[in-house]
């Protein structure tokens, strides 16, 4: 059988564009509307999605509430309550959440998803996440943000005990370095042996820790140069952990902006684009970098040289390589990150966005994709009508489901 791409859709409220909110045809208060969702995920199940994710952060996400709450960004459904409800809804398609290791513990969590994956019958994910925000550990009694390593270390205990315990009752007992944890769960094993793990982190130990244990990576990748060095790298590492490189699947985030003609699809994107306020921009990109002064700087000036911080570091980097290779200034910087915080956009017809994929996926730079519209619901519609029969056309996606479970749509081993 030829190989196919694999497809997850992004869901995040009012859309992923910062000004989606702001489009006319947006909802609004779509992120306390359960209608709402249930659209979409039906819609992205007809399409024969593989999954769909939603993201999460415990916390205004920008460090200006003023702004976060212009951006529409900091209202939304705890995710886990979220997808029980669309499990209900739904009888096929995955349901991905993120969890972060820096704010949960080991027995809790492993309990939680455990039971959404009985729920929904097998289709349940993990997105493991270390939290990189300052405003997330204060609410949690933290004093400040803890080291990148030090995240990283208590993240890979994290996923060894949830792991352990998703075994069912041969789980024996974890006693580690951040954990101590005594008894199996009170649930049979999943219905698809465990939960999918996913995880995002591109940072060298964030690589290591998915090449240890991780099913599904998103990335963020501009160019297919970039795209193709993660993929090779990452699956080069998973040899030492016992694995085949097969056992990951990668998925780079994509922002299509599709219609039935480029010129349309152009202006669509332009709308948007006009939508930005530059403080919003700056501000959303300062957040990104973990940088409180960039508007210090002149906005019309190139980049400055930035420190490191103990934040995002991988898109921290992805964005300040654009800007030297692009040669953009700070205001050209904030408002193409704000269309898509870093990841790949395509704007184009059915055929254009396809080609692009496709080059992307049989070049050796994915797995398949991980779709953020614009906003929603206007922009998964259009990639669902257009752009999923063209790659069906193609042979490069399912006309139909396999099997039942995620990683039965995903080609994933069943654990032993």
């Amino acid at each position: 059988m030829t190989r196919q791409m694999k497809l997850g859709a992004f869901l995040w409220a009012t859309g992923h564009h910062i000004a989606a909110w702001r489009h006319p045809k947006a909802h609004v208060t779509a992120g306390i509307d359960i209608d709402h969702y249930i659209r979409l995920v039906r819609t992205a199940e007809a399409a024969k999605f593989d999954m769909i994710f939603c993201e999460d952060a415990a916390g205004l996400r920008e460090t200006n509430v003023g702004i976060a709450s212009q951006t529409s960004r900091s209202i939304g459904f705890e995710p886990i309550s979220l997808l029980s409800a669309l499990a209900v809804q739904t009888s096929r398609i995955g349901l991905v959440s993120t969890a972060s290791t820096s704010y949960n513990e080991p027995y809790g969590l492993a309990r939680t998803f455990l039971s959404l994956d009985h729920l929904s019958g097998g289709r349940a994910g993990w997105n493991l996440v270390t939290s990189a925000s300052p405003i997330e550990a204060a609410n949690f009694g933290a004093t400040g943000l803890k080291p990148h390593a030090d995240r990283y270390e208590r993240a890979r205990e994290f996923a060894e005990v949830v792991t352990g315990l998703w075994q069912g009752a041969g789980f024996q007992g974890y006693d580690g370095q951040s954990f101590s944890v005594r008894d199996p769960l009170d649930l049979p094993r999943s219905p698809q042996g465990a939960p999918v793990m996913v995880q995002a982190g591109a940072s060298d130990v964030g690589r290591d820790l998915a090449a240890r244990t991780a099913d599904v990576v998103f990335t963020a990748a501009q160019t297919i140069e970039e795209a193709k060095a993660f993929y090779d790298d990452l699956k080069g590492r998973m040899a030492a952990y016992g694995r085949e490189p097969d056992d990951i699947k990668i998925m780079p985030g994509v922002a299509p902006v599709v219609a039935e003609t480029e010129a349309e699809a152009r202006e669509k994107h332009e709308e948007l684009q006009a939508l930005i306020p530059d403080d919003v921009g700056v501000a959303l990109l300062s957040s990104y970098l973990s940088i409180s002064d960039l508007w210090r700087y002149p906005v019309d000036g190139p980049m400055p040289e930035l420190p490191e911080t103990e934040g995002m570091k991988s898109r921290q980097a992805l964005v300040v390589e654009q800007s030297r290779r692009d040669g953009l200034s700070i205001r050209q910087l904030a408002r193409h990150f704000a269309g898509a915080r870093g990841h790949w956009r395509i704007v184009g017809t059915a055929a254009q966005v396809a080609d692009e994929l496709q080059a992307r996926f049989e070049g050796g730079g994915a797995d398949g994709f991980n779709v953020m519209p614009s906003y929603f619901p206007g922009e998964l519609d259009a990639f669902c009508e257009l752009v999923v029969p063209e790659l069906q056309r193609r042979g490069l996606f399912r006309q139909d489901y396999e099997g039942s479970t995620l990683r039965e749509h995903l080609g994933l081993k069943r654990p032993a």
